[in-house]
């Protein structure tokens, strides 16, 4: 069997795949300097752009320093071009085509600013309890590291294998400060997790029932990442569509 095809079966057996050095330095300092210009408020922000503040900066208990100690992440970044560049880098969708198909749609798009100074865990969780498209396994996360992921400043973890469980019940942690939208499988193990370590430019792909969360931000720097989730466009909505759509766009068929 080939490399790219033992990878393919290693995504759905683990649920996940790794790709180190995905993207080169050059295109994550355009990401680094557009995303430092929208949520400082350097650069006015495309009107469907949502910057989302820290719960623990919203409530009074966190002084932010500066602006960008406040974001936790900025998201639907589809209509800008800059950021947008990510979703639509040529080696990456090669993957995810071969993945969940040619034809694909954004579902989701996050860039993800864990600061220093805030709580900011967000507790393992399956991304498919945002979604209403089916099925599964049509859809797929992509989440590059823009800054050094570690331990000490809440790298992802992850639970190998916990796709092939279904969608379990979420609910709100038991947490002083909990950013909003963030919810925590039931029923889970913390002691299966996974912790892991990436470098800029690498790239985690995973299934939308993969079990997944970060911790605490323990360093004096920010931890960054850049994320999108595709849909195969023959995923379809159970009950029709819904009455306010989610931001969404078309990527562009293959050359």
């Amino acid at each position: 069997m080939s490399d790219a095809a033992n990878d393919l079966a290693r995504y759905w057996e683990d649920g996940f795949l790794l790709l180190p050095g995905l993207l080169d330095r050059d295109a994550l300092a355009r990401l680094e300097a557009r995303f430092v210009e929208l949520a400082s408020g350097a650069a006015p922000a495309p009107a469907r752009l949502v910057v989302m503040r820290d719960v623990m900066v919203v409530k009074g208990a966190v002084k932010p320093p500066t602006p960008l100690h406040a974001v936790n992440k900025i998201l639907s970044f589809e209509d800008d071009e800059t950021l947008f560049a990510y979703a639509l880098h040529q080696e990456l969708l090669a993957i995810v085509r071969a993945l969940i198909g040619t034809d694909l749609v954004t579902l989701s798009t996050n860039v993800f600013n864990k600061p220093p100074g805030v709580d900011g865990r967000h507790p393992l969780h399956q991304d498919l309890r945002y979604f209403t498209l089916r099925p599964a396994d049509g859809i797929l996360a992509t989440w590059t590291a823009m800054s050094p992921m570690r331990r000490d400043n809440g790298c992802l973890a992850i639970v190998p294998g916990s796709h092939r469980r279904g969608l379990l019940p979420h609910g709100t942690p038991d947490w002083e400060y909990v950013n909003g939208g963030f919810f925590a499988a039931e029923g889970v193990d913390v002691d299966e997790r996974v912790h892991l370590e990436m470098e800029p430019g690498d790239t985690l792909l995973f299934h939308p029932l993969l079990l997944h969360g970060s911790g605490r931000n323990r360093s004096s720097d920010f931890r960054r990442a850049i994320s999108t989730h595709y849909a195969s466009t023959a995923c379809k909505r159970p009950g029709g569509p819904r009455k306010r759509a989610p931001v969404m766009r078309r990527i562009p068929a293959p050359l």
